[in-house]
């Protein structure tokens, strides 16, 4: 091997003896760094429901997702600490965004109940007779005397699917205490709050659905 081969050779394992030592050193550096604190995903619990006694309706429904503002269009569970000031429980969030969560308990409300036809989200390609369309307004926790209450507002609006011609319009409010602070414990006060709104827009749905189809 010529003198200059040997020159190139040496430079060449040189750096990448240089190159090894600055990744190595990296590593050992990334370790000293404090991790993340890993994100605790939570579903919206859900209660039993028992199907409808009443008769079955000829009719089909679309749930379209709640409208909602770029604060609840997202995965982190919202909480009021204290009055007009938001914050969000570190280290947990939602398994999907919150529209997509309540517009998901809705649906299953309606086809637990098995009153109708068929019940499908709004995305779907297909036309129903009726549409549920809504306004999230509130899907938080605020404190009460150290207690954290869950607080649910949604404007429901009920409309003919052909004619698009609305048909009836709510406006539901929901406050549900949570029997403790830990985030597991509001994280089922939540489910049984999206529970009692269910059950309120459950009756109030059917019972104007019901209304249309058979007059």
């Amino acid at each position: 091997m010529s003198a200059s081969s040997k020159s190139t050779h040496r430079r060449a394992a040189a750096w990448k003896f240089l190159v090894l030592m600055i990744l190595a050193s990296s590593l050992a550096a990334c370790t000293l760094l404090p991790g993340a604190e890993p994100a605790r995903t939570f579903i919206l619990p859900v209660g039993a429901q028992a199907p409808s006694s009443n008769a079955p309706l000829d009719a089909t429904l679309q749930v379209a997702t709640p409208r909602a503002n770029a604060i609840l269009k997202n995965r982190r569970i919202l909480v009021m600490p204290s009055s007009n000031e938001l914050s969000v429980y570190k280290g947990a969030r939602w398994s999907t965004d919150v529209p997509v969560l309540l517009r998901d308990r809705l649906i299953e409300a309606f086809r637990q109940s098995g009153r109708l036809t068929g019940v499908f989200a709004g995305s779907a390609p297909v036309r129903s007779d009726f549409m549920l369309l809504s306004e999230l307004d509130a899907f938080h926790s605020e404190y009460q005397a150290d207690t954290p209450w869950v607080v649910i507002r949604l404007d429901a609006q009920l409309i003919e699917g052909a004619s698009r011609r609305l048909l009836a319009n709510r406006y539901f409010t929901v406050r549900i205490k949570s029997e403790g602070t830990r985030i597991e414990s509001v994280v089922d006060a939540f489910g049984r709050a999206a529970d009692e709104l269910s059950e309120q827009l459950l009756d109030w749905g059917l019972a104007n659905i019901a209304d249309h189809v058979e007059s």
